[in-house]
């Protein structure tokens, strides 16, 4: 079961991710707000535009190089299939990326590139993969995205940065997929003595943490299309909830067109590049007046179809 990353477990693993790509910046964003400063955390400056390299690099160099011997495996919408094929391509081991069809071509596109191999797979399987329902027959060693030890260490790498760049922050905003990001961020700020709240972002389409906090327990919902990918899912990956709950200030769900306008205030105010699930965050710090002080929006990547974002910087919203 997974649990939350310490301290130390996320010093070790920044110390072991760090020599291999630059630090990706946290830069001020000034919209005019008298009561709150908005900081943005660039993942999307990251080598494969997005914050999955992090983990992706961490898991495989934290192993016993036997256990990858018949390369490495892993579900995903986009970004850690992604990442994951540029850790393994640099550690020099074969690697499938199981993704179901739908995912955004730039991201099948970028594990290909890399010498991944993709799989497809329906959703329902690539969920019961992730919740560890069901494990492809393959003889690659398989990593969970959301509940591995080592991908939340990784994640908490992104939280240790923010906090060396701003220690007075206040708020901190992570768009929630299955949660790894959210549980090593969280892990890593409320390390200290400052406190430091910590609010999952949704797409209103999917929104289970929302559900799941009203609830006071896991729940199926109704999901609508959205062309926001990589965030939304009917329910919650339940070996992670309990420690997500634990961690986490609240969620806050923001809709399509809210993250649209986010989508473009970025391009127009910083000229940069976010999908949908990047720009989550922004739209939740402008939707939400009654979070003051230093507000850290972690843009999560930028991996957008061109398609999709020239509806987007159009004035529109992409189909799903």
């Amino acid at each position: 079961m997974p649990r939350r990353p310490t301290l130390s477990e996320i010093v070790e693993a920044r110390s072991r991710i760090a020599p291999h790509f630059a630090r990706t910046p946290l830069v001020k964003l000034d919209l005019g707000f008298s009561d709150r400063q908005i900081f943005l955390k660039l993942e999307t400056l990251s080598p494969i535009g997005a914050f999955k390299l992090r983990p992706a690099l961490n898991s495989l160099m934290s192993r016993d190089p036997a256990d990858l011997s018949n390369g490495v495996a892993v579900t995903s919408s986009g970004n850690m299939a992604y990442g994951m094929a540029w850790a393994a391509r640099f550690i020099g081991v074969p690697m499938v990326a199981y993704m179901y069809r739908g995912a955004p071509q730039t991201k099948i596109d970028g594990v290909r590139a890399l010498g991944g191999e993709v799989r497809f797979i329906t959703q329902e399987t690539w969920w019961d993969y992730i919740v560890g329902a069901e494990r492809p027959a393959a003889p690659e060693l398989l990593i969970n995205p959301v509940t591995d030890q080592a991908v939340l260490a990784g994640n908490g790498s992104i939280g240790m940065e923010i906090i060396e760049d701003l220690p007075d922050v206040d708020v901190v905003l992570t768009p929630f997929g299955g949660g790894s990001m959210t549980t090593g961020v969280a892990s890593a700020v409320k390390a200290g003595s400052r406190p430091i709240r910590v609010y999952a972002v949704e797409d209103s389409s999917a929104a289970p943490v929302s559900a799941a906090l009203d609830a006071g327990k896991i729940v199926t919902i109704e999901t609508r299309p959205s062309f926001i990918k990589s965030i939304g899912a009917p329910s919650l990956v339940p070996q992670l909830w309990p420690v997500v709950r634990d961690l986490i200030d609240g969620a806050i769900a923001v809709s399509p067109a809210e993250v649209t306008d986010a989508m473009r205030l970025l391009f127009r105010k910083a000229k940069v590049v976010a999908e949908g699930a990047g720009a989550a965050s922004l739209a939740a710090a402008i939707a939400r007046p009654d979070l003051k002080g230093n507000i850290v929006c972690v843009i999560s990547g930028g991996n957008i179809d061109a398609a999709a974002y020239s509806t987007v910087l159009g004035g529109g919203i992409p189909s799903a």
